[in-house]
């Protein structure tokens, strides 16, 4: 028999309705371990059947004699039953399926765990981190490439919205086929993913639309692309059309860097399919910020503002990664240019794709450069998902109940909602792998991960490359590792507490930027650090 592992004290939202008592409560009161009993046995609350296995295991900080397998669920999750094993006929609830396991999935875990209407929910594949944190149960052996594998995982456990996370699922067409099964899904399909999936399709429908974009022209073929370089100047942006995993763009300040980048996309082909076409654009110079609407189909409606930091190094030097910090509110998006950004960029995409026969449903992610000589925002890129690590500033600072948000979304049914958010500013800082965002060591022991997130109240650590190691030590297994977060009453203390976590951390094989939220704070703030 199959068995699927869930941990009962991280899944605090899975309350069967058995004469008023939560599955883990009757456990407690009705089946106590004997120290000296380490095999397996079964027991039932109601249509729900569990194994406890009390042989030794890692619950995420420490070792535990106890591990609870579920393996048959009859009742429904998502009907009348409550967060606390009451009927609420008031109020729908739902069991929510995130996709992914990085630290944006990890905050959108965070964020659905609180949100009142969600009873229980559950991260494919996750990583050791989530789980341990208790903000999700996490599936690790579902195949999310399989989207049968997903459907029938859904129809088991009664999953009443699926939120994807990651860019290559939605491109490949997985919410395509789970709305086709009935299953709500936040994320846009195939046709409408293409606005991250192909840097020249997005430039199209800007063209087509009238939205405000950088100067551009697209090339496959190598000495045509050079010639039009030649012809423009340095610098220039030259960017893969398809997904390369976020580094697929040289800013070139040269016209041999730019020659380089040419060649290596065009002609050694690095990042294989993704590359065979090429959009080079027009260098805007000016600050970047981003921008996320929730969009329907029809409707969109703002999220607060952030800005993140894509260079490897202090003072925005180095190579582009996938984002070494971000902060929320971004005051270079005053609520005026948010104003533009929706009535310029948003809604005459949102209108476009509803016209080319493609509605967009999910979170649109708008990368911006204010344009220093105009002041007025450009769109430079879509994505078609959360921001990471964006996301993580705007999930600990969203006070909206964001499972109900996201299936209003998908019902087409976003008209009139509004967010609330929470006052002050949000940090996260990012800690990667030494040689990140190039080659890095893989299984790094990172130590005191729970005294840093006790630093203070507001902060909370992300996990995007974590794993246990046979000893129970998380190890780091990705670029980046680890999202520490904090909130404040403003940005510095924000910083504050985000970097006093951070520098609690015992990991020697990573590394962080030391000057995140540089743009928005006074440059003494970081004297201490340089």
């Amino acid at each position: 028999m199959a068995f699927t592992t869930i941990n009962l004290s991280s899944y605090p939202k899975l309350a069967i309705n058995n004469n008023g008592f939560s599955a883990s409560q009757l456990f407690r009161s009705s089946f106590l371990p004997s120290k000296s009993f380490l095999g397996p046995s079964s027991f039932s609350v109601g249509a729900l059947s569990f194994t406890v296995d009390h042989r030794p295991h890692f619950n995420g900080s420490r070792w535990s004699s106890t591990a609870f397998r579920c393996f048959s669920l009859k009742s429904e999750l998502s009907g009348s039953v409550d967060g606390h094993g009451s009927n609420g006929a008031s109020a729908e609830r739902v069991v929510v399926l995130v996709i992914g396991g990085g630290g944006r999935e990890h905050a959108l875990c965070y964020a659905l765990q609180r949100s009142p209407t969600c009873d229980a929910v559950f991260c494919a594949p996750g990583n050791a981190g989530i789980s341990a944190s208790g903000n999700a149960t996490c599936i690790p052996d579902l195949d999310i490439t399989s989207s049968s594998a997903v459907i029938s995982f859904c129809r088991k456990w009664s999953v009443g919205l699926v939120v994807v996370g990651p860019e290559a699922p939605l491109v490949s067409g997985l919410a395509n086929d789970l709305v086709m099964a009935g299953i709500p899904t936040f994320g846009p399909s195939a046709e409408a993913a293409a606005l991250e999936g192909s840097k020249n399709f997005m430039k199209t429908i800007c063209d087509k639309y009238g939205i405000p974009t950088a100067k551009y022209q697209t090339f496959s073929d190598a000495s045509a692309a050079k010639q039009y370089i030649k012809e423009q100047g340095a610098p220039i942006v030259i960017k893969a059309d398809g997904l390369a995993a976020g580094k697929g763009v040289t800013v070139a300040m040269t016209l041999e860097e730019a020659y380089e980048a040419v060649d290596s996309m065009l002609v050694e082909g690095v990042f294989g399919s993704a590359g065979c076409r090429i959009v080079v654009e027009e260098f805007l110079e000016g600050e970047e910020a981003s921008f996320f609407a929730l969009v329907d189909g029809e409707n969109a409606i703002p999220l607060e503002s952030a800005q993140d930091h894509k260079r490897v190094g202090d003072g925005d030097t180095g190579p582009n990664t996938g984002g070494m910090g971000a902060y929320s509110p971004a005051p270079v998006l005053t609520k005026q240019l948010q104003s533009v950004v929706m009535d310029s960029i948003i809604l005459p995409t949102v209108k476009g794709m509803a016209m080319e026969g493609c509605k967009f449903v999910g979170v649109l992610y708008a990368g911006l450069m204010i344009e220093k000589k105009s002041g007025l925002p450009k769109l430079i890129e879509y994505n078609v998902r959360f921001g990471d690590p964006e996301c993580q500033v705007l999930m600990v600072r969203l006070e909206s109940d964001l499972a109900k948000v996201l299936l209003a979304a998908c019902r087409g049914e976003l008209k009139g909602v509004t967010l609330d958010w929470s006052p002050g500013s949000a940090m996260v800082v990012v800690m990667a792998n030494k040689g990140y965002p190039g080659s890095y060591e893989k299984g790094t022991v990172i130590r005191n991960l729970e005294e840093a997130e006790h630093v203070a109240p507001s902060v909370k650590i992300f996990h995007a490359g974590t794993a246990l190691d046979s000893d129970g030590n998380f190890v780091a297994t990705g670029g980046r590792v680890l999202g520490i977060t904090s909130k404040g009453k403003d940005l510095e203390e924000a910083r504050d507490k985000a970097y006093l976590a951070v520098e609690e951390i015992n990991w020697p094989g990573g590394f962080y930027r030391k000057d995140i939220g540089w743009r928005a704070l006074p440059q003494k703030q970081f004297a201490s650090n340089a």
